[in-house]
């Protein structure tokens, strides 16, 4: 059993609403490993990084992944940072992994200032910028196929998506 796809992209790449539309479109389950990892928890993310700290969140994140990978079928989203563990990118390697690559910009446009993101909660302009400098190789390194997202809807860059995952 393997995800039909894997969505990877920075903040406000728009996994969660592509992955929906694009689940959807396929007749399968999404799955969005934050979600996972808050359920685990029993509390959200931002909650997590406070009490617990950002070690223990991507020690929740990498158990989310592997589990994730291993029982699920349907599109299946990770969070922004999940690529930066060195397990969970060797993890990925064989299955279909779409990066939604998002500029600076649009990622600014859609998640705000940053409320209910941790990594975002001080000075987000620089801190998404530095996010997405730092992780865009990690993205391309596991990426199987790259969809641009700037300036379209999840349900357009889905219908990409979909015209792209045809045999």
């Amino acid at each position: 059993m393997a995800p039909v796809c894997i969505l990877v992209g920075a903040p406000g790449s728009g996994k969660t609403s592509t992955g929906q539309v694009l689940a959807a479109a396929l007749g399968v389950a999404f799955r969005d490993t934050d979600a996972d990892i808050e359920t685990a928890a029993g509390k959200p993310i931002p909650e997590i990084f406070v009490d617990e700290g950002e070690e223990h969140f991507r020690t929740l994140e990498r158990n989310a992944v592997v589990t994730a990978l291993g029982e699920f079928d349907g599109v299946l989203a990770l969070g922004g940072g999940a690529i930066l563990a060195e397990a969970n990118r060797a993890a990925l390697a064989g299955h279909t992994v779409v990066h939604l690559s998002v500029e600076l910009t649009d990622a600014i446009r859609r998640v705000g200032l940053g409320a209910g993101r941790p990594l975002l909660a001080i000075n987000p302009r620089a801190t998404l910028k530095y996010l997405l400098d730092q992780r865009r190789p990690l993205y391309q390194e596991v990426a199987t196929l790259t969809v641009i997202t700037d300036g379209r809807t999840p349900e357009q860059v889905a219908e990409e998506i979909l015209q792209l995952l045809k045999p």
